[in-house]
């Protein structure tokens, strides 16, 4: 993937335009996704997260948070920032970067939309739109104690390496359910957040191979 970093902003945006937000949450993908009979029954609760690239001139990087442990859904995992949608949000762009902003502190101007991952079904019954943004690097957060335990950045090239990237199993209601990890430094990054990264990282590199 050396061409992509060295214009990975064009190459971005060449990997993403046109995609449009998710009609479907139920993909079947190599890895980390929930077994068909274990999907959790519709109606689904809609959310949005976003997926910050961040613009760094050493190198694109990706911009995760940690949930505090007091929350009642996914508490102490690394996640990105996001959520439920709102009756006033017009649209999952407009969820995930009011989520965002809520959370981080992280104001939509510095955030330019490309596109969309496919969509992804939580075990818990969140249908999530995830939606890619590129971050101007000089941003300041002011993330939301209540929510939020630290946000960090992970670059992609550590991502990008298949060496780090790693298909684990799990039992969950008495089967082998797989999931990718990603462990950097003392984050753990596994789920649903693994998962959206994956199916990121196969788009970048069916850009490249093209």
């Amino acid at each position: 993937m050396q061409k992509y970093f060295e214009d990975f902003e064009s190459h971005i945006r060449l990997c993403l335009r046109g995609s449009q937000a998710p009609l479907t949450f139920t993909p079947q993908r190599a890895g980390g996704d929930l077994p068909p009979d274990m999907r959790p029954k519709p109606p689904w609760k809609p959310a949005a997260v976003l997926v910050p690239v961040v613009a760094r001139l050493q190198g694109p990087t990706i911009l995760l948070t940690r949930r505090t442990e007091r929350l009642q859904d996914h508490a102490g995992q690394v996640s990105f920032p996001g959520g439920s949608r709102e009756v006033a949000d017009s649209d999952p762009v407009q969820t995930a970067l009011r989520e965002t902003e809520e959370e981080t502190g992280l104001q939509r101007s510095f955030v330019e939309v490309v596109g969309f991952l496919d969509g992804y079904l939580t075990i818990t019954g969140y249908a999530v739109t995830p939606v890619v943004g590129l971050i101007k690097p000089d941003f300041h957060l002011a993330p939301d104690p209540s929510e939020v335990a630290t946000v960090f950045e992970v670059p992609l090239a550590f991502l990008s390496d298949p060496r780090n990237r790693q298909l684990r199993q799990r039992q969950l209601a008495g089967r082998d359910v797989e999931y990718y990890v990603f462990e950097y430094g003392h984050h753990i990054i596994w789920g649903a957040t693994a998962a959206m990264l994956v199916n990121f990282l196969h788009k970048l590199e069916h850009m490249e191979a093209a």
